[in-house]
């Protein structure tokens, strides 16, 4: 057994679940109500998503890149 790890994008939705997108697996997403569920979900269709692959013979996508990419808010005062 292999842990292989990826970067996932998780997107608010406006009415308020989360779309999750895994960049290194083209088509992979899925979809929960809370950031927690949609994580859970990503797990889920990572799996499923590489058992495909490696069904199907094609080679599957190993990021080596552990770097994270997040957001900070920050407040600045408008100019005038």
């Amino acid at each position: 057994m292999k842990t292989l790890r990826y970067k996932v994008l998780l997107r608010k939705e406006d009415d308020g679940t989360y779309t999750v997108i895994v960049p290194s697996l083209p088509g992979c997403l899925t979809f929960g109500r809370t950031v927690e569920e949609a994580l859970e979900m990503a797990k889920e269709a990572i799996d499923g998503f590489i058992a495909c692959m490696i069904a199907r013979g094609e080679e599957v996508p190993v990021e080596t890149d552990d770097s994270l990419i997040c957001t900070v808010a920050v407040e600045v005062k408008a100019t005038a």
